[in-house]
């Protein structure tokens, strides 16, 4: 309908000729009609784009894979019960509860060299308080203290140690109910 209003107003114009809309239609130019596909030239948004695949870099620290009611999944070890993950190691640690985190309990992290950064607590399916007597000698030692459930814990300590910064982890196993389930289909 758009073709013949667009005719007959050339019509009316051009005195004398007659232009029918079969013969020349009136959207000519592909820029004009509704069908005109942009090509990659067009557009800066249909550039070429990259993807590069993530992967851990050599050196970029420990990381905590999983963690269940029986230990943890650290880089491919297993370890059973309470852990401390310190800069290149991972210790098991004396420690039955959260009421167990003594000033002696934490000792081996203060006398860790590069001296930590950030002390990462993990105290099993909840965040429980630990004893202020504890967290002042942390905090004499200029050593940071985050106080976590265990999950949220293994969360805290590889995002920093994916930062680079100089971390460590005490880490307390969740009971059963807290567990993280993985089923196979």
């Amino acid at each position: 309908m758009a073709n013949i209003m667009c005719a007959r107003l050339l019509q009316r114009s051009t005195r004398g000729f007659a232009i029918y809309s079969r013969a020349f239609p009136a959207f000519s130019s592909p820029f004009l009609s509704r069908a005109h596909r942009l090509s990659p030239s067009d557009d800066e948004m249909y550039q070429r784009t990259t993807v590069s695949v993530m992967q851990k870099e050599p050196g970029s620290g420990v990381m905590i894979h999983s963690y269940s009611p029986r230990g943890f999944n650290i880089d491919g070890n297993k370890v059973l019960g309470p852990c401390a993950v310190l800069p290149p190691a991972i210790l098991q640690w004396n420690v039955g509860s959260y009421e167990d985190i003594t000033e002696e309990s934490v000792s081996l992290f203060h006398m860790l060299e590069p001296r930590i950064e950030i002390l990462v607590l993990g105290t099993g399916a909840r965040s429980e308080r630990i004893n202020p007597k504890v967290l002042a000698l942390l905090k004499s030692k200029g050593i940071s203290v985050e106080v976590q459930d265990t999950p949220n814990a293994c969360a805290t300590f590889n995002f920093l140690t994916s930062e680079r910064r100089v971390t460590a982890a005490g880490l307390i196993p969740p009971p059963i109910s807290t567990a993280l389930e993985v089923t196979q289909e």
